[in-house]
């Protein structure tokens, strides 16, 4: 079944290897494609699904649904999809700390919290200077500690995913120290800054633009050997028509995105080699909003696609730090 047919037809599993919703656009993709593993969908009935997680030592998935209000959970051992959080405060992007902690970005609270061992929630960040934050939407952490998250203002511009607001502050990067818990601007000037995510070496910090003109864009940031300052802001891939928007990195450097948005052509996860080359693409009937790696061997890609959650096991792993 072609891309467009399937698309319109709605989700339908390959019934046969390799999926023919896999495509590899270079060479450089074929060791990535695991020829026996085919797209499958876990769970539908979200209405914007977001901000995949994957927690190893529980052997599950969460994933936000920001709409709905709730974060929900997927168990890997048997499929069970349950609710984890209800009401989320609108929770967009999460990952997990150093400590294996949950870091949220809620639109609703304008704040990134973290969920501490005992359920118990600690807000990192809500303001700068005395300003509310706009709407923090994604969220990595580094190897020493720090957390790096993108504030928008997609949650105040109605009631759907956040509540209705003027913005109180300019849409910025943040940097949040892991040892003094210290806030600064690592990047400004981005407009709409959305996905976000660092190299395997984490000598680049790429971003997510967007709201870029004309094009939406992915923009790259060298990171100071001090690990606390960004420079040399340059565009790593254009999108085109394409629309970017979370992200992860495996350890060989290639970035995984979200992408489409309700064009058969586009819809899915396309893979960027670290020279900026468009590789390979998984096509999905849904608009992929974000991803993650996770599984036994973090060698399984969770998707976040608009309704539902897929996964496909490929032959890589995610980077740490995602």
């Amino acid at each position: 079944m072609s891309d467009a047919a399937s698309h319109s037809a709605g989700w339908r599993p390959a019934t046969y290897y390799p999926d023919p919703a896999i495509h590899a656009f270079d060479p450089r993709f074929e060791k990535y494609w695991l020829k026996l593993s085919a797209v499958e969908r876990l769970t539908t009935g979200l209405r914007w699904a977001e901000g995949p997680v994957w927690f190893g030592d529980g052997r599950y998935l969460l994933c936000s649904d920001i709409p709905n209000q709730r974060i929900l959970k997927w168990e890997e051992e048997t499929g069970a999809v349950s609710i984890f959080r209800k009401p989320s405060n609108f929770a967009n992007g999460n990952t997990r700390d150093r400590q294996g902690r949950l870091v949220t970005c809620e639109h609703g609270g304008r704040r990134v919290t973290r969920t501490e061992y005992d359920g118990s929630i600690t807000v990192l960040m809500d303001s700068f200077d005395g300003k509310r934050l706009n709407s923090p939407n994604d969220v990595v952490v580094k190897s020493d500690g720090s957390i790096w998250f993108t504030d928008p203002v997609f949650g105040l511009l109605g009631n759907y995913e956040g509540y209705k607001a003027e913005p109180e502050i300019d849409m910025n990067v943040y940097r949040i120290d892991g040892a003094t818990g210290k806030a600064t601007i690592v990047a400004e000037g981005i407009l709409g800054p959305n996905g976000l995510a660092f190299s395997p070496d984490e000598k680049i910090l790429y971003v997510i633009e967007s709201r870029g003109v004309p094009n939406r864009k992915i923009l790259a940031y060298d990171v100071s050997p001090s690990g606390d300052k960004l420079s040399n802001k340059r565009v790593f891939v254009d999108a085109g028509p394409g629309t970017p928007d979370g992200f992860r990195i495996d350890i060989d450097g290639n970035l995984w995105c979200g992408w489409g948005m309700g064009d058969p052509e586009l819809d899915g996860v396309v893979v960027f080699s670290p020279d900026g080359v468009m590789i390979g693409r998984i096509a999905l009937p849904e608009r992929c909003a974000n991803l993650c790696f996770g599984g036994v061997k973090r060698n399984r890609l969770f998707m976040a696609a608009s309704q539902s959650i897929y996964a496909l096991y490929v032959n890589t792993q995610g980077a740490p730090g995602g």
